[in-house]
Formats: C-alpha cells, sequence, structure tokens
C-alpha cells in the first residue's frame, strides 16, 4: 500500500521502550509506512498524539509519539543539564535508529517543536522533513535567552520562563495539586476557557504570586474530559515536574551549544500550524513571517481561527487533514 492510500484497519497502537543515551525512551507507535515521529511539549505526554496516531495509522503512516525524556515512562536523569536540546535531539536519533530506521519525518508541538526543528537543523540527514505545531522555527542566535525574558514583565511581574528558571521554585507551587494546576494550565491557553483581553495574563506571576493565581478556575476546556486529565495528572503525580521543567533551565546552554548555526535555516520540506490565539503565535509573529526565508522549503503555513496552544487536541480533525495532506504530498 502506498502512503496517503486509507488501510481498512487499523492496528492498536503498541506501548515499547528502547535504548537512548538518557537509558529509556518510552515511545507508543501505530501502523506501518514511512517513519513519523511525534515530538509533544510542556507539560504533556505522548498522550497528546492519541488524535494523530490512528489518523497516520490510516494513511499508510508508522506512527510513533514518544515520551520526551523526564516525562512518562522514559527516563528522568537527575542532572538539570541532563536536558540540554542535543541530549533531546540525540534521543531522536536513537529513537530512529531503535526502529530499525534510517530516516524519519519529525513533527512537534510547543517545546517539541523546537526539538523537532534543532533535530532537522543538526541531522538533516535523517529527519527528511519536519513539522511544526504551535512554535514556529527561530534560527538560533540573538542576545542570551535569559537577558531577554529577564526584561519581559516589568517591575509588577515575572515571565513565566524566568519563573522556571530556579530549581525546586515552581516545582514546589504545582507538585502539592498537580491535577488541579495542570487543569487550570491547559485551560489558560485553550481557546473557549483562556482569560479575556484586558484580564491578567497567565503567562506572568505576579512578585511574590504564583503562576496559577492567574489561571481559570473550576473549568475544563471543551478538548480536555475528565478521563484525559486523570491520565495527565497520573503521569506527573508519578514523575513530578523537575524533568519536564528543566527544559527550560538549559535554554541558555542550547543557545551556547548552537552557536556554530547561527542564523542557519532548515532546509528540507516544512510545515507550520498554529492556533491564531496562542501566545506563541502572537509574541513570534515576526518569526511567523519570516518562515519563507527561515524554511525554504515551507510547503504551508496554517493559522487556525479560534484556536488556543494546544492545537492538536484542540483542532485534532482539522490538523489530522493538514498532516496527512502534507505528509502525502512529500510522497508525490
Amino acid at each position: 500500500m502506498q502512503p496517503g492510500q486509507p488501510e481498512p484497519t487499523t492496528a492498536e497502537p503498541r506501548h515499547r521502550t528502547v535504548h537512548t543515551p538518557a537509558g529509556r525512551l518510552h515511545l507508543v507507535e501505530q501502523g506501518t509506512g514511512p517513519l513519523v515521529l511525534l515530538v509533544h511539549g510542556f507539560p504533556e505526554s505522548w498522550y497528546s498524539w492519541r488524535h494523530q496516531l490512528p489518523a497516520l495509522a490510516a494513511v499508510g503512516y508508522r506512527a510513533v509519539a514518544i515520551d520526551v525524556r523526564g516525562y512518562g515512562r522514559s527516563s528522568k536523569p537527575a542532572a538539570i543539564d541532563a536536558y540540554r536540546m542535543l541530549d533531546l535531539v540525540e534521543d531522536n536519533l536513537a529513537a530512529v535508529r531503535a526502529l530499525g530506521e534510517e530516516s524519519a519525518v519529525v513533527i512537534g508541538h510547543d517545546w517539541g517543536s523546537n526539538i523537532a526543528a534543532s533535530s532537522a537543523l543538526l541531522h538533516p540527514e535523517v529527519f527528511r522533513a519536519v513539522g511544526l505545531l504551535s512554535v514556529p522555527y527561530a534560527p538560533p542566535g540573538g542576545p542570551r535567552p535569559t537577558d531577554v525574558f529577564g526584561q519581559i514583565g516589568g517591575p509588577e511581574q515575572e515571565f513565566y520562563v524566568s519563573y522556571f528558571q530556579e530549581p525546586g521554585r515552581a516545582e514546589a507551587e504545582i507538585e502539592p495539586d498537580v491535577r488541579g494546576w495542570l487543569a487550570g494550565l491547559y485551560a489558560a491557553l485553550s481557546a473557549d476557557t483562556m482569560p479575556a483581553p484586558g484580564e491578567p495574563d497567565p503567562h506572568f506571576v505576579a512578585h511574590g504570586g504564583r503562576l496559577r493565581d492567574r489561571f481559570p478556575s473550576d473549568s475544563l476546556p471543551a478538548w480536555l474530559g475528565e478521563d484525559e486529565l486523570d491520565f495527565y495528572a497520573a503521569e506527573f503525580e508519578r514523575t513530578g515536574l523537575g524533568g519536564a521543567l528543566n527544559r527550560y533551565r538549559n535554554m541558555d546552554r542550547d543557545w551556547e551549544d548552537l552557536a556554530p548555526h547561527h542564523g542557519a535555516p532548515i532546509t528540507q520540506p516544512s510545515l507550520f500550524i498554529g492556533g491564531a490565539l496562542d501566545a506563541s503565535t502572537t509574541w513570534m509573529a515576526d518569526a511567523i513571517n519570516a518562515l519563507p526565508a527561515t524554511l525554504p522549503a515551507l510547503s504551508a503555513s496554517h493559522l487556525l481561527e479560534g484556536c488556543g496552544h494546544w492545537i492538536q487536541q484542540e483542532r485534532p480533525e482539522e490538523v489530522n487533514q493538514l498532516l496527512t495532506d502534507w505528509l502525502t504530498g512529500l510522497q508525490d
């Protein structure tokens, strides 16, 4: 069967672990055909791709969603610097090799978008195409990240990235009530439950306050049922949030590590999909406008009207169609 032709039936997803430099990488795979590696963001899981796995499998792809190191059933190294971008790229390479493949399309959401982009940038011989959800590609370079984020917010509040920098600080807020914190964050960045314009921005922390002080209360977005929330909560209640938060604590190391690639474009075929109501797309509007130069083989850039940050869960049918159309086009 050729990619793009629906299968009459699709096998159930299969869980397995493979060896990586961190020790163990948990992944979930479904379908057969060319490999598509799916990389989640913060604070998520392989489960964030639950709608995409069967859709990609049904049109002839081997869809594989990973738990990024520090998440779920994957290894959780103790050292903060074990979560630098170069290490996460190596995990992706190890996954492709462990699956017996020589190449893959890599698709990421949120932090997973950055991981996918870096994988494609550093290893074009393996990652033959890249799809980016919510966070557009911005080539390495510019000022030191923590210097930039430290200036955002002004004297009255602190940007969430800066808030996450000190080990243990955000963990102390989150871990006494993981389920409640996750529910609040998911609602804060979803189109149907995010704060209205003019209300306090949940991406900022008042000095002396908590991030969750600005989350919506007692409301779940339409895409998130109690069972889905229970799944996410159980994952983080087991693993804690330290590994996930350590991704933010390596941004300056990434800036140094990737300095040799300052300003470099990604030349493989690419796709961008964002939510029009997502702060990631409004803050990074210049990066989206620059995509024809930074992604010279860009197939298309889509902004979904009325959509927030959790794009492949908020609008699964639309995202699935865009992904499958793009993937099928890669085979032409």
